[in-house]
């Protein structure tokens, strides 16, 4: 234990250094010491005679400063090892300048410039290549490129690095791992996840500083009171890279994924609002039956197929977005619902009759915020653990939303063509750096908020993350399911089937 009672490594660096994958990029704030405490693993890694290790940044001061920084941590832990010396070596008839500690192991830790060439007579098995401040390095991708060979004998990599920009090769890196493309671990750490771990108790006893119940909040005050703008603050601290104005999916890529689909509206009259619920109900029946109806009655049998919904009672609008999921695995969107100033009876109503016909159904995600959330109970209560109650906070949208983008990116998916749909795409923007719907509306009319373009990133994410299919139309197999169930999920079954075998 160190003097202020907190453990020699904070939780977030422990974490980091008990990190097992063969990949791990970690996104990060500031001078959290996330390179310091990666020395004292990577000295544990070549004293015991794992393998090698490999250090390369983008200046010669971060090298000589990590492989001093092992040195320390060498005889902290009293694992013998060589002073620390600088050596020469020629690749490419340019000479090379590297430092370098060795272990009694027969292993080194070598601090290495940021060139991808003097990486590729290295890596043998156990080796691990460690790249410090990725974004600022020359040519990363390069880099990646002659470092991942590591792992064809059992390496390591691991990618360090803050944020330099939301085109850098770094934050697309970042992206590819959340958007599923690139198996990998990702550690993210703010400057607020440091504090929250002890960073700002571990440096008020270095500077040996009085500690009091205000030390935190003010040391990090002075901090972001060095940056002169929050865009500058939030990159090199909050990791959140700065973004330039402009959408997040482009017109281009989201007009190139659209396909001629209808996009069916029912909007609720004053006059329909002030009927009697079985009076709205029959109306809507009769509206169902007939626009809805032929729709659903047209889907493939043999396919799965899920639901997203934004919910809205007036102002903005309520979008359900179905999608079947096709044996390539694209989705394709064969409809949408907007409905405007409708009761939640009625939307419950309408999207029951839609969830009740789609075959193979495999499960929903709707909206749960505010009144979204009576919407959401309701399916719940009807479909039980198929329906999953989304809160759209910011930590979802960091997740969930980069693989949305992956899909039209991948051609994975198909919208409807229209142009509403496009512009609720094209709202979608990066606020602070997490792509997301901004506040307030986003059509020039003033009249939507991105309801589409949410309606159909909740569709893609029950896809991916709800349920599984029911199969068939026969009420004894559902009812067989349903017994597997819970007692919500069997009330939800048993109407699905009673539905289904009273035929669509």
């Amino acid at each position: 234990m160190s003097g202020d009672g907190l453990p020699p490594l904070l939780a977030y660096q422990s974490a980091w250094n008990a990190e097992t994958a063969q990949l791990a990029v970690c996104e990060k704030g500031r001078r959290i010491g996330l390179s310091w405490a990666d020395a004292a693993g990577r000295v544990i890694h070549a004293a015991e005679g794992r393998g090698n290790v490999y250090y390369m940044s983008y200046n010669r001061d971060m090298t000589e400063t990590y492989i001093g920084d092992c040195a320390e941590w060498a005889r902290r832990f009293n694992h013998a090892c060589s002073e620390v010396t600088e050596e020469t070596e020629i690749i490419d008839e340019r000479e090379v300048r590297k430092f370098r500690i060795g272990f009694p192991s027969g292993r080194s830790i070598i601090a290495l410039p940021g060139n991808p060439r003097v990486l590729r007579s290295k890596g043998k098995p156990g080796d691990v290549v460690i790249i410090d401040e990725a974004a600022f390095c020359d040519d990363l991708a390069g880099l990646l490129k002659a470092a991942l060979a590591v792992r064809q004998w059992g390496g390591a990599v691991r990618i360090i690095s803050t944020h330099n920009g939301d085109e850098n090769e770094f934050n697309g890196l970042v992206t590819d791992i959340r958007a599923g493309r690139l198996e990998a671990a990702l550690h993210r750490i703010t400057l607020d996840d440091a504090i929250a771990d002890g960073l700002a108790r571990r440096v008020c006893t270095v500077r040996k500083d009085d500690w009091h119940n205000g030390y935190a909040a003010d040391w990090r005050a002075v901090i972001f009171s060095g940056y002169s703008n929050t865009e500058d603050a939030d990159e090199e601290l909050m990791c959140v890279p700065r973004h330039g104005a402009g959408a997040w999916l482009s017109r281009v890529l989201i007009e190139s994924r659209m396909i001629d689909a209808p996009v069916l509206r029912f909007e609720g009259s004053k006059e329909f609002n002030g009927w009697p619920e079985p009076a709205r109900r029959a109306e809507l029946q009769d509206w169902l039956d007939a626009k809805l109806g032929p729709l659903l009655r047209a889907l493939d049998r043999a396919r799965g197929h899920v639901i997203g919904g934004d919910f809205a009672r007036s102002g903005d609008l309520s979008v359900y977005a179905p999608l079947a999921i096709g044996e390539t695995l694209r989705r394709t969107s064969p409809f949408l619902l907007e409905m405007r100033n409708v009761p939640h009876a009625q939307q419950v109503q309408a999207v029951s009759f839609i969830c009740d016909r789609l075959p193979r159904f495999r499960g929903g995600a709707f909206d749960a915020r505010g009144n979204g959330s009576y919407l959401a109970e309701a399916m719940v209560d009807r479909y039980g653990s198929l329906i999953e109650p989304v809160m759209s906070t910011e930590a979802w949208y960091r997740e969930f939303m980069p693989p949305f983008k992956a899909a039209f990116e991948d051609d994975l998916i198909a919208v409807p063509r229209h142009d509403d749909v496009l512009e609720d795409l094209r709202a979608f923007r990066l606020v602070r750096g997490v792509p997301r719907l901004p506040e307030g509306k986003t059509d020039a009319a003033g009249t939507r908020h991105g309801d589409a373009g949410m309606a159909l990133a909740l569709a893609w994410h029950a896809s991916a993350h709800c349920g599984g299919p029911i199969d068939g139309l026969i009420g004894g197999d559902l009812a067989s399911r349903a017994g597997r169930g819970t007692a919500r999920d069997s009330l939800g079954l048993a109407r699905l089937a009673a539905t289904r075998l009273g035929g669509i």
